[in-house]
C-alpha cells in the first residue's frame, strides 16, 4: 500500500495482533428463535424421525401377541372366628386387603387353581398371569387373568377368585376347629375341679359349713358355664371368608396391545427423537445458515445480511443488478454508506469470498453500482477467472491479465459500463490463469494509476479459499469485505480467511452474508417469420374493418397492404403489434372467395398461408409500388 498506513478506522473491526493461528471461537449460547429456526430449516428430518416411529409403533402394535383380560370381584368378609374388623389395606388391623390380595397370588392358591382348571401349566406361570387391584375405599379384591384367549382369560379369574375363597374358607375353618378344641380341653379341666370341691362338700357334716369350698364351687361353675357358652357360640359360628359379587365375563376385544398408546408413544419418541437429530445436526453442521452466525461462531462482524425473501423480491435473475429502491438496493446503499464512512479517497477496497461461490461477484458488482448512484466514479478490477463481466457490457479481452503482462496499458483495458455512469471495468483478460501475475510489483502498480482516476475501485479476487490471490492483493487493499455464500461457507472459512487477512496487516471491515441467487429463467425463442406472417395475415381483416365479398366478386378496389421487410437480424415482435399499427388506416386485405363457400362452423378457424415464398414477394411489390 502507497502510503502504509494500516491502522483501521473507528468502524472497522479490531483483528487479532498475534501471529500463531487459533481455532475458531467456541459457540456462544442459542436462544429460542435459533432453536425455532432450526425446526425450520430441517423440518424434513423432524417429519421423517416422526412417520418413522409412528410406522414403528404400528409394526409394534402388528407384531405383539394379543392378551384378553378378565376380572373377577371378590367381596372379602369377616369370617367370625375372631372379633376382627374389616379395613383397608393402610391400616393395621386384623384383615388387610393388601394382604388378602398377596394371598390371592400364593402358591397355595395358585395350585389349587390349577387343580380347577385342570391345566398342565406349573402354578409359577399362572401366578405370572394373575394382578389383584383393591379400589380404595372398598372390601373389594379384582382378580385379573390375562391369557391369549379370551375363554381362558375368564376361566382363570373365576379360577384364581374360587380358589383364594376356598383356601380362606379351609384357613378359617381350621382356626375354628383349633379353638373348640381348646374350649373342650378346657371345659373338661374345669369340670373335673368342679367334682373334687363338691366331693369334698358331700363328705362334711351336715351341721358343718365351710365357705371356702362353697365360693370355690360358684366360682368353677360360673367358668364352666361361661366356656359352655363360648363353645356353643364357636360351634354354630358360621365360616364364610367371601364371595364373588361380579363374575368374570368373556372379553370380546384384546386389552393389549393398545394401538393409540402406542401411536402417542410413537409420536413422542419421533417428535423428541427428531428435535434431538436437528439440533445435533445444526451442531455438527460448520455451514453458515444466517448472517448471525457469521459472528456468533467465526468471530467476523456482520455488516449486512441479504436474506432469500430479500433476494426474491429484488432479482428474478442470477445476472441482475439490484435496482435502487429494491430490498436489495438498499442493502447494499447501507453497504456503501459504511463503507464510505470508513474509508478515505481514494480508495482500494478487495472482495472476496471464503469459499469459491457466486456471492463475491454479486458483492462487488452490486457494491460498485451503490457508488455510482452516489455520484461516485468507480472502477470495478474483475480479478478472479470465474467472474462474468457481460453484466455490464464489457468484453472478456483485453482485460487485467493483459496490463499485468504490459500488453496493453490500463486505459485502453477499461470499459465503461454499459446503463451505469461513472463505474468502468476491467475484465479478468483472455489468460486462463493470472494467479502469478497477481502476486507481482505490477498488480500494485496497477492499483495505483486506477487510485488517480477514479475515487473507489473494488477488486473481486478469488476466494481465499482457493488460492493466495486475495491475500496478495489485500496488501496493496485499503480494507476487504469478505463475502459468505449462505448455506455453502463454513464456520471455519470464515474464521481461516479472516486469519489470512489479518496476517498481512489490512483491516478487515467485516463480512457480509448472502443469500444463493435463483437460477436465470429459460428465454423465449423469437417467433420465426412464416408464424409472424401468418398470424397478421389472419388478423387484417378485423383491423381493416372490411368484410369479404360476395362469391365470384374481385377485390379490385381494396387499397395494398404495405408491411416492412423482416430480416433475421431484426427478429419480429411475435405479437404482431407493432406492425399492425403501421397499417394504413384504410387497409384491408383482398377478400378471397372461398371464404364464401366455406361452412360456417368451419368459419371461425383462420386460414393459415401455404405458400409463405409467393406471400414475401406479394408484399415486397406493394412496397415498392407504393414507394414509386
Amino acid at each position: 500500500m502507497p502510503n502504509g498506513d494500516y491502522s483501521p478506522s473507528p468502524m472497522r473491526v479490531s483483528l487479532r495482533t498475534t501471529q500463531e493461528s487459533s481455532p475458531p471461537p467456541p459457540r456462544s449460547t442459542y436462544d429460542l428463535a435459533d432453536y425455532l429456526g432450526m425446526l425450520r430449516r430441517s423440518w424434513w428430518l423432524l417429519l421423517a424421525a416422526t412417520v418413522v416411529a409412528v410406522a414403528a409403533a404400528v409394526g409394534v402394535t402388528t407384531m405383539q401377541t394379543k392378551v384378553y383380560e378378565a376380572s373377577t370381584s371378590v367381596l372379602v368378609l369377616p369370617t367370625g372366628v375372631q372379633n376382627t374388623e374389616l379395613a383397608g389395606g393402610r391400616t393395621k388391623t386384623t384383615i388387610n386387603l393388601d394382604t388378602e390380595a398377596q394371598l390371592v397370588r400364593s402358591s397355595s392358591t395358585a395350585e389349587l387353581a390349577r387343580t380347577l382348571l385342570k391345566s398342565s401349566r406349573p402354578a409359577a406361570d399362572l401366578r405370572k398371569a394373575v394382578s389383584v387391584t383393591v379400589p380404595p375405599n372398598t372390601a373389594v379384591l379384582e382378580i385379573t387373568y390375562a391369557a391369549a384367549d379370551p375363554d381362558t382369560a375368564r376361566k382363570g379369574s373365576h379360577a384364581f377368585a374360587a380358589a383364594y375363597l376356598k383356601n380362606r374358607q379351609e384357613g378359617t375353618q381350621d382356626d375354628l376347629d383349633a379353638q373348640v378344641k381348646a374350649l373342650q380341653a378346657q371345659i373338661k379341666g374345669v369340670q373335673k375341679q368342679l367334682q373334687g370341691v363338691t366331693h369334698k362338700l358331700d363328705a362334711q357334716p351336715p351341721d358343718a359349713a365351710d365357705g371356702y369350698l362353697n365360693a370355690q364351687q360358684q366360682n368353677l361353675s360360673s367358668q364352666l358355664n361361661t366356656l359352655t357358652t363360648k363353645l356353643n357360640e364357636l360351634s354354630t359360628t358360621p365360616v364364610s371368608g367371601g364371595r364373588i359379587i361380579s363374575d368374570a365375563q368373556t372379553p370380546a376385544a384384546p386389552s393389549r396391545p393398545v394401538l393409540l398408546l402406542n401411536l402417542a408413544a410413537g409420536l413422542m419418541v419421533g417428535l423428541v427423537g427428531g428435535v434431538a437429530l436437528v439440533v445435533a445436526r445444526q451442531f455438527l453442521d460448520r455451514r453458515v445458515h444466517r448472517g448471525v452466525d457469521v459472528a456468533r461462531r467465526a468471530g467476523v462482524p456482520l455488516l449486512v445480511e441479504l436474506t432469500d425473501r430479500q433476494v426474491v423480491r429484488s432479482a428474478p435473475t442470477a445476472d441482475t443488478v439490484f435496482g435502487a429502491f429494491t430490498p436489495g438496493g438498499r442493502t447494499f446503499s447501507r453497504l456503501r454508506n459504511e463503507v464510505a464512512a470508513g474509508l478515505g479517497v481514494p480508495a482500494v477496497v478487495v472482495v472476496t469470498g471464503a469459499s469459491r461461490g457466486p456471492a463475491a461477484g454479486t458483492l462487488a458488482a452490486n457494491l460498485a453500482v451503490a457508488f455510482t448512484r452516489a455520484g461516485n466514479q468507480v472502477a470495478l478490477v474483475y480479478a478472479d477467472v470465474p467472474a462474468s463481466t457481460g453484466l455490464f457490457g464489457a468484453p472478456v479481452a483485453p482485460g487485467l491479465a493483459e496490463v499485468l503482462a504490459g500488453r496493453t496499458a490500463v486505459d485502453e483495458a477499461l470499459v465503461a459500463a454499459a446503463r451505469h455512469p461513472g463505474l468502468r471495468v476491467l475484465p479478468t483478460g483472455s489468460t486462463a490463469s493470472a494467479a502469478g501475475l497477481l502476486q507481482s510489483e505490477a498488480a500494485r502498480r496497477v492499483l495505483t494509476a486506477l487510485k488517480t482516476q477514479v475515487e473507489y475501485v473494488i477488486v473481486l479476487a478469488p476466494s481465499t479459499a482457493e488460492s493466495a490471490d486475495a491475500q496478495s492483493l489485500a496488501i496493496h487493499a485499503d480494507a476487504v469485505i469478505l463475502a459468505v455464500d449462505l448455506r455453502r461457507t463454513t464456520d471455519l472459512e470464515v474464521a481461516d480467511a479472516a486469519e489470512q487477512l489479518h496476517r498481512v496487516g489490512t483491516p478487515l471491515l467485516g463480512a457480509a452474508a448472502l443469500a444463493p441467487m435463483p437460477s436465470p429463467k429459460p428465454r423465449a425463442k423469437p417467433g420465426n417469420r412464416r408464424g409472424l406472417v401468418s398470424r397478421l395475415r389472419s388478423r387484417l381483416p378485423e383491423a381493416g374493418g372490411t368484410k369479404p365479398t360476395t362469391s365470384g366478386a374481385k377485390s379490385t378496389d381494396t387499397p395494398t397492404v404495405v408491411l416492412p421487410r423482416i430480416t433475421d437480424e431484426d427478429p419480429p415482435d411475435t405479437s404482431g403489434a407493432d406492425l399492425a399499427d403501421e397499417l394504413e388506416p384504410d387497409a384491408a386485405p383482398e377478400p378471397r372467395a372461398e371464404q364464401d363457400r366455406t361452412p360456417p362452423a368451419s368459419r371461425r378457424r383462420k386460414p393459415r398461408p401455404k405458400r409463405m415464398p409467393q406471400i414475401e414477394t406479394d408484399l415486397e411489390v406493394a412496397g415498392k409500388g407504393s414507394r414509386s
